[in-house]
């Protein structure tokens, strides 16, 4: 779960830009929050990311507990060519990792959470 300053933005990123799908979303009008969950498939079938709308805030500090949210793509390049032809932001070029192989990327949310992108085919191997 992430909380997000902007729940349409939040939304608009992940399935635009991201290539997710919005799977639903649930209000608590009593505690004044919405809550929206996105991912690539069904939540029975694989992991989603539960963007969290607390109602009147409009942004967060990420501390320095949270790194990123990994997510694991078959192409990494063609991945972040189609993320920056639909607006979103690149940090980390595609490229191996400083000190092995894997190809890796970063990309930012609206909300400034990385997300990595990591090569399928290496996934399983680690980093090195």
């Amino acid at each position: 779960m992430i909380r997000v300053g902007d729940l349409q933005r939040a939304i608009d990123f992940y399935t635009q830009v991201m290539g997710m799908k919005l799977l639903r979303t649930n209000e608590n009008k009593q505690y004044e929050y919405t809550l929206a969950f996105v991912g690539y498939g069904d939540e029975s079938e694989g992991a989603v990311i539960e963007l969290t709308y607390n109602w009147g805030t409009d942004s967060y500090e990420h501390g320095n507990a949270f790194g990123h949210i990994a997510i694991g793509v078959d192409d990494v390049y063609a991945t972040c060519d189609a993320i920056r032809a639909a607006g979103g932001t690149i940090t980390r070029e595609p490229g191996p990792v400083k000190g092995g192989t894997t190809e890796i990327a970063f990309v930012e949310d609206p909300d400034g959470y990385k997300l990595e992108l990591i090569q399928n085919k290496n996934m399983t191997k680690g980093l090195g």
